[in-house]
This record gives structure tokens, C-alpha cells and sequence, in this order.
């Protein structure tokens, strides 16, 4: 089973009412969440470890987990709230506002952690959990506990707003990408880890040489670039379609990426290690056809296996 750890949550979206004012209507959201529900529609065996309220909207998200076939044996339940956040649409394109504070999510401490994983065998780490803390720290240490003899892959999906100490989030992020096998980044991710003006493949190969195996730069509407440690490079457009929102697009790549590199049996440390071009370029695609599904539909609903 893969686990994936981190935020879910209610991403309050924008809609007009019976009246005209604008309204929020609550949908199940969460960088890692949508990753978790997209492999569970694709068929892998999947699991969350995140921290959910039991409110109304706590409820809510373990409903759809379970409707997605994501095992929640990890759910730490607690009676803390539930994160929100308001989006805004421009033009297809989301804006957030976070309700986050003393939440069921944030408050995970690193002693929550479990200290056995017996039924998994890989870990997807990402989004805002890996910023705001105590979460943050919590999540760190599950790597650190978990991650050695476990194919690992990260996206930290970087928000400056919620970054308080710069220093202290790179200290921790650089930590988490050395014990990583896949390090998944958007291109602004990846200027921000690395600033300066050097080539994308430059910046890459300064995060393959901190311990990935393989290294995914999404650059939006110019598909994605892959590399591997030899020095191998992938690219893959994205699919043409008729763009809602972009909301949950990255987190459903993720999921395909995971899903073909599971199913193919790459998704171990010494798999990712002897990867070859044509296997992350297959992984790739499928990420693009999942992602492709997302963006054509209103929020993070990412497609069944038979709808591909």
C-alpha cells in the first residue's frame, strides 16, 4: 500500500446563490487527499495518515476516502477543526485563503506518528503540511522513521504565506529531499528552492545529487520534464483539453506518476535507482492523462480507471 501524509481538507469554492451573492459551498480538498482519492479511482492500494476533526467536515472528508477505496487505518481523529480554504477562480485559475489555525491537521505532533507501517510499502509526503507547524515537524519524522527501507517520493508544493522561518523550512525540506527517491516540483517550486538564473537541468541536477533518483519539474500548460541521476532527461506535453480549473492538477499527476510506477513494479528504492527513460516516461504520461481529466471538470475530481 502507498501511504500518503498530509493536509485533506474543505476547499470552500465560490458559487452563486439563489439570490446572486456569491456563496461558498464546502468540497473535499487537500494537496495530499486528491493524490490519495486519484490512486484509489486509478485502482492502487492506497492509504492516508493525516489528521481529521470530528466535525461535520471531518466527516465529510473520511466519507469520501472511503467512497475513493482509501484506506484511513492512519486517520488521527481529534475533536480540533477542520482547515478551510476559500477559493477564488480567475479565469480558471485558484486563489486560496486558509482557516489553519489550532486545526485537526496542523496540531499532528511527532510523537502521533505510528510507529509501525507494517502494510506499506511506499510514502507520498507533500503540500502545506511540510510548512506549517507542529505538522510539519511530525511529518519529518515519519520520513526519518519510515523512510529508509521504503520508496519515498515529495512534493512540497511551496507557499511562501505559510512559511514563518525560511530558514528553519530549508533546513527541514533539504533533510526530506535527501531522503527521497522522486522529488516532484512545479517550476516556480524549484526557483525557490534554488534561486538564481541557472538552467532548470542545472537546478535539477543540484537536487539529484542531494539523494533523489529521480527528479519531476510540471511547468503547467508546458507539460513536465524528468531526469534521472545518470543524466537522462523525459519530457511529456500536456493533454489538450478544455480547461475548467486547474485545481488538484498537480496532486493528480502525482497519482499517476505513483500509479504506473506501482503497477509496473519500479516503486522501490533500488527500482527507482535502475529507472530508465522509457519507465518515468510512461509514469509521466499517465500523470498528464489523470491530470488532463481534472482541469476538464470543476475542482479536484480526478478520474476513475475506466474513464481513461
Amino acid at each position: 500500500m502507498i501511504l500518503c501524509c498530509g493536509e485533506a481538507l474543505i476547499d470552500m469554492i465560490s458559487e452563486p446563490t439563489a439570490s446572486g451573492a456569491i456563496g461558498f459551498v464546502p468540497h473535499t480538498g487537500g494537496a495530499v487527499l486528491n493524490t490519495a482519492v486519484a490512486m484509489g479511482r486509478l485502482g492502487v492500494p492506497v492509504g492516508m495518515l493525516t489528521g481529521l476533526s470530528s466535525d461535520m467536515f471531518g466527516q465529510q472528508l473520511i466519507d469520501a476516502l472511503k467512497a475513493s477505496h482509501v484506506d484511513t487505518t492512519h486517520v488521527i481523529t481529534s475533536d480540533r477543526p477542520t482547515t478551510l480554504a476559500f477559493v477564488q477562480l480567475s479565469d480558471g485559475h485558484a486563489s486560496y485563503s486558509f482557516v489553519d489555525e489550532n486545526t485537526a491537521g496542523r496540531m499532528l505532533l511527532p510523537e502521533d506518528m505510528p510507529d509501525q507501517l507494517p502494510a506499506v510499502s511506499a510514502l507520498y509526503l507533500g503540500g502545506i503540511s511540510l510548512a506549517c507547524e507542529p505538522c510539519a515537524d511530525a511529518y519529518a519524522a515519519l520520513l526519518d522513521r519510515h523512510g529508509s527501507d521504503r520508496a519515498v517520493m515529495l512534493d512540497p508544493n511551496i507557499r511562501p504565506d505559510f512559511i514563518k522561518d525560511q530558514t528553519r523550512f530549508r533546513t527541514r525540506l533539504n533533510r526530506m529531499i535527501s531522503r527521497a527517491d522522486i522529488v516532484k516540483v512545479s517550476d516556480e517550486d524549484l526557483d525557490w528552492i534554488i534561486p538564481g538564473a541557472e538552467a532548470e537541468s542545472a537546478k535539477a541536477s543540484v537536487l539529484l545529487q542531494a539523494g533523489p533518483s529521480v527528479v519531476i519539474v510540471t511547468r503547467g500548460s508546458d507539460g513536465a520534464h524528468g531526469y534521472l541521476a545518470d543524466g537522462s532527461e523525459v519530457s511529456v506535453p500536456v493533454k489538450p483539453v478544455e480547461v475548467v480549473d486547474t485545481i488538484g492538477a498537480g496532486d493528480t499527476f502525482n497519482a499517476g506518476v505513483l500509479t504506473e510506477l506501482s503497477r509496473a513494479e519500479h516503486l522501490t528504492k533500488s527500482g527507482l535507482r535502475g529507472l530508465t527513460v522509457e519507465s518515468l516516461q510512461a509514469a509521466m504520461e499517465l500523470g498528464a492523462d489523470v491530470a488532463a481529466v481534472t482541469v476538464s471538470r470543476a475542482g479536484a475530481e480526478p478520474p476513475w480507471a475506466h474513464e481513461l
